[in-house]
């Protein structure tokens, strides 16, 4: 089968043709992939940074984010089926830690991550364990499934805390940042402002209907929050952009008893205010990795079986699987929201 696949310890991938999985294990489930998108992580490891360095060991395929069809199933798979629609969790519990024991299997101790432990999707068969299988509603279309994941990054972080009425600021509107503004308009936010630098993903921010974007390097970001708060501030930060400047300029612009979400990902060591912006200010802080297992693909799946989300507003590229380079080029370049390959 054909396969996007780490080959050497430096920079790039390559498709090559590689053995379709066999020899399923009792519990795992072969899928039919029929689309995949590109995810940050992916690129991280294209550009063999010190982040992938860290944690790729080639020979590998690379992906994650995918949808596709199950092809077989091992002897003690009793969860879906031959022909069933699905989408897969990248994150792989253990099922026997702690973490796993008491519900919070998205922050397993012992977790594998699917494209970069084990063998990935971006293939045209991949092999997963049941446990981490979605049946995804079928009125949702295979370009949104395969985006399912990072979609339930943007579920999670918006709603830790209950948005109805709330005046929410996101800081940085790439792609998962783009479905949180959504996420919170459909879930009764009354103001959603963002704060973004890059010009596609400032128009990205106004398509997925923020009601104010904010470019920080123009504008004060905190005057111009508490001027559009009544002085106030808002009640909820999402902080998509792993920005140290974004992070204070988001604390400070948050009102005392408010909440922050972190999903932003910081290369570097920070250092902020905590009495000042955390502490004397009774922020409640949560930071958020992966999705709930399966509370959060629930909400996920009927948001977008319901269709109060639109993903094709965020999905700005549907590419065919033989043209992958052109999808790293378009993520390299930062002038793309999703990026969206058929494996044909």
């Amino acid at each position: 089968m054909k396969a996007i696949t780490k080959t050497h310890m430096a920079a790039g991938l390559k498709m090559k043709d590689i053995p379709e999985p066999s020899n399923l294990k009792p519990t795992e489930v072969l899928v039919k992939v029929r689309k995949v998108s590109i995810c940050g992580s992916d690129v991280h490891i294209y550009k063999w940074d010190d982040w992938a360095q860290k944690h790729i060991k080639p020979p590998m395929t690379v992906g994650h984010e995918f949808a596709g069809i199950v092809e077989a199933v091992g002897e003690a798979v009793t969860m879906v089926k031959v022909g069933d629609y699905v989408a897969a969790e990248t994150h792989i519990p253990c099922q026997h830690c702690y973490q796993c024991k008491t519900n919070r299997m998205h922050i397993c101790k012992d977790m594998k991550i699917l494209g970069v432990d084990i063998d990935g999707a971006f293939a045209e068969y991949v092999r997963v364990p049941e446990i981490v299988l979605w049946k995804v509603s079928k009125e949702i279309p295979e370009e949104f499934a395969s985006v399912m994941e990072p979609f339930g990054n943007a579920v999670h972080t918006a709603l830790v805390e209950d948005l109805t009425g709330k005046t929410v600021l996101i800081t940085g509107v790439g792609p998962i940042g783009a479905m949180a503004i959504q996420v919170a308009k459909a879930s009764g936010a009354s103001l959603v402002i963002a704060s973004e630098i890059k010009p596609f993903r400032k128009n990205l921010a106004k398509i997925n209907g923020a009601d104010v974007v904010i470019d920080p390097r123009e504008e004060n970001l905190t005057q111009k929050v508490m001027k559009l708060t009544g002085g106030d501030g808002v009640d909820i930060l999402l902080e998509m952009s792993g920005s140290s400047t974004a992070l204070e300029q988001g604390l400070q612009s948050l009102t005392r008893g408010g909440s922050a979400s972190i999903l932003g990902v910081f290369s570097t060591r920070i250092q902020i205010p905590i009495d000042e912006l955390i502490t004397f200010k009774g922020i409640k802080l949560f930071g958020i990795t992966g999705r709930k297992m399966f509370e959060t693909w629930r909400i996920a799946d009927q948001l977008l079986k319901s269709k109060k989300i639109d993903l094709s507003k965020v999905v700005t590229h549907m590419i065919s699987f033989k043209d992958w380079e052109k999808g790293f080029e378009l993520m390299l370049n930062g002038e793309c929201g999703k990026v969206v390959m058929s494996v044909e």
